[in-house]
């Protein structure tokens, strides 16, 4: 299991073929990759801060009680800080199994968590200034069914 709060951008390509290298015990690996959205297309940047050392604890905790839930041979999840620009990669979560229920409903859950959970503070500067991002009820909603 790897957690890693960083920086500096990621290449989830690298980052996926890593994972997944010298593993012949799995049969499934799910990944996704968020990446900064600018839906209005005015955003300049999104700012990302956390409690280091606070926020590793946390997404270990989470992908420690994924683990107990499904069967999973490894976990992955990078989240990044700072300033970010649209179209950057945000995080990624990768999870691997012998089978793809326990993969997709792994990383489904970790994804839930780290929309709505996980301690993280976002801050959009556009056109029209700076903003913290609210959190949304959907994500809420996506988090209560697990």
């Amino acid at each position: 299991m790897r957690i890693t709060v960083q920086e500096p951008a990621f290449d989830p390509g690298h980052e996926l073929t890593a994972f997944t290298r010298d593993r012949t015990d799995i049969g499934a690996v799910v990944s996704f990759t968020g990446v900064v959205r600018d839906e209005a297309g005015t955003l300049k940047e999104m700012v990302i801060e956390h409690y280091p050392g606070m926020t590793e604890k946390a997404i270990a905790t989470i992908a420690e009680e994924a683990r107990a839930r499904w069967d999973l041979a490894d976990v992955l999840v990078i989240h990044r800080h700072g300033s970010l620009k649209p179209g950057e990669p945000i995080m990624m979560v990768a999870t691997a199994s012998a089978h793809r229920a326990a993969a997709f409903a792994a990383a489904d859950f970790l994804m839930d968590y780290l929309k709505s959970r996980a301690p993280f503070w976002k801050k959009e500067t556009g056109a029209a200034g700076e903003a913290w991002v609210a959190a949304k009820d959907e994500d809420e909603s996506a988090l209560k069914r697990w």
